[in-house]
């Protein structure tokens, strides 16, 4: 038996494609997608519709994860009368504005995706959650300690998929294989190939692989230009195409690092932006 998954894509049609084409070609006996299919990039709309389009022409199974459900509060809190027109936490949502925008009209679809996922196939249970079962913002991490990770697991499952934190590892933990699945879309381990996971069952039990795939970098950079999705978010744009060209997380450490002092007015964002990359590259 086999089994792909694949998760944070992030609205990289380029990487998408490309990875399809290759879980296409391996034929595999299901497909899993673990969230985080829309946001931080260019064409969510296009990602949406051809998993969407997957799941009903090749039955693939879709969850959702953070940023699907980012998206679901930007839809209702956009519609608050409280809701700023001006100011940062607005600069801050400009992301998510974008792709609520692009992807308005299949909110329904979104909010109607499970948060995880448990088939039975021989072998044992495959247990599937965007990030842990904590939430869907609680990455599992290979250097993270056993107890923790038990926190983190299903510990019934024999095999426990996750995405989130865009870094893949496979690890054994007491008798469940614990698989991140890295990124499709966005890798944040440095290596900035397309990243998947295959699940194979042997007589030896389950194993799984990660794949690395090369894809058309250059046209996902063009997107984040020609779409308008780069003027339309602001300076923070810029963050998450350098996170793209270096597949390295950003803004993981720009947002707490600046957060108070862009909701006090102490910094405006396009200065908070260029002192934070200043400072990146001479670190780097």
């Amino acid at each position: 038996m086999k089994i792909a998954v694949l998760a944070d894509i992030h609205a990289n049609l380029p990487a998408l494609q490309t990875v399809v084409a290759d879980i296409e070609a391996w034929l595999p006996d299901a497909v899993i997608v673990a969230g985080d299919i829309v946001n931080r990039g260019p064409e969510a709309a296009a990602c949406l519709e051809l998993v969407l389009r997957m799941r009903r022409e090749r039955g693939w199974h879709v969850i959702r994860g953070n940023h699907e459900g980012y998206v679901l509060r930007y839809d209702r809190d956009n519609r608050l009368p409280e809701f700023p027109a001006v100011g940062p936490r607005r600069d801050l949502s400009r992301m998510t504005a974008w792709t609520h925008r692009e992807v308005v009209s299949l909110v329904g679809a979104i909010a109607a995706l499970p948060e995880r996922l448990r088939l039975d196939p021989p072998g044992g249970p495959l247990v599937v959650y965007h990030a842990s079962v904590r939430h869907d913002r609680d990455g599992i991490m290979a250097h993270s300690g056993e107890a923790l990770l038990r926190e983190q697991i299903d510990p019934g499952a024999a095999l426990f998929c996750v995405g989130h934190t865009h870094m893949p590892f496979i690890r054994w933990v007491g008798g469940t294989l614990v698989v991140n699945v890295g990124s499709v879309g966005l890798p944040f381990d440095g290596d900035t190939r397309a990243a998947y996971a295959r699940l194979t069952l042997g007589r030896s039990g389950w194993r799984a692989q990660i794949v690395r795939l090369s894809y058309d970098l250059a046209a996902a950079e063009r997107a984040y230009r020609d779409s308008g999705m780069l003027d339309f978010v602001g300076p923070i744009g810029e963050l998450m195409l350098r996170e793209l060209q270096t597949g390295r997380s950003l803004i993981f450490d720009f947002v707490p690092a600046y957060h108070d002092r862009l909701m006090a007015g102490a910094i405006s964002l396009p200065d908070a932006v260029r002192e934070f990359l200043d400072r990146h590259e001479r670190a780097a």
